[in-house]
């Protein structure tokens, strides 16, 4: 068994305890490179979307991270790679590029930064430029209740899983001036469309 596996399947059963629930994981495509855009309110965001998924993600994270002594080590064995945010970074393109070109899940949080609001934001277009250059699927994914997840997340943490969006399905109509900022925006209407189809699992942390 993999790190990765074991990790996943520890975390699994404490988010079965916690009262976790799922919607949609028939939706991930089981073969093919992937991008997962997942909203981005907490730390544990990443951790509870890839053990709701049936693929290993390799996720692109703030190049902070690594620099935690162990942790980020463990980051680097589980598939995760840093990336300079505000910037546009090359080896982290490149490194996502590489993921999908071998058809594998690429994770990002395409706010760029985590929500204080628990509202959506506005989704950086460097998505779709991985997206375009790839060809890969975007699956929307939307996590409720992981802020404050250990003290207030029980009985609230739920992970709904969209449909597949295709490069074909998100061509921008002719005379669009940002193209890659409309799509971009696409892709978060369709996160926040999760919210809206999924009353019975929205959750409140505050």
């Amino acid at each position: 068994m993999t790190l990765y596996n074991f990790i996943k399947r520890v975390f699994r059963f404490q988010f079965w305890l916690m009262g976790w629930k799922i919607q949609g994981v028939e939706n991930m495509p089981l073969e093919g490179p992937v991008i997962i855009a997942i909203n981005h309110v907490s730390f544990w965001d990443p951790i509870v979307a890839a053990s709701s998924l049936p693929r290993q993600v390799s996720f692109m994270a703030k190049e902070e991270l690594f620099s935690i002594p162990v942790l980020g080590r463990i980051f680097i064995k589980l598939g995760a790679f840093p990336v300079k945010r505000g910037r546009g970074d090359i080896n982290a393109i490149r490194q996502s590029l590489v993921i999908l070109r071998e058809g594998r899940v690429l994770g990002l949080f395409p706010e760029g930064k985590r929500s204080q609001t628990e509202i959506i934001q506005k989704g950086l277009p460097g998505m779709v430029l991985l997206m375009e250059k790839s060809k890969a699927t975007v699956v929307p994914i939307k996590v409720y209740g992981t802020r404050r997840l250990l003290t207030k997340g029980w009985g609230k943490l739920a992970v709904v899983v969209g449909k597949p969006l295709t490069a074909e399905m998100l061509k921008a109509p002719e005379g669009i001036g940002n193209r890659r900022e409309w799509i971009a925006d696409r892709i978060m209407q369709a996160m926040l469309e999760l919210s809206k189809a999924s009353d019975s699992y929205k959750t409140s942390t505050k």
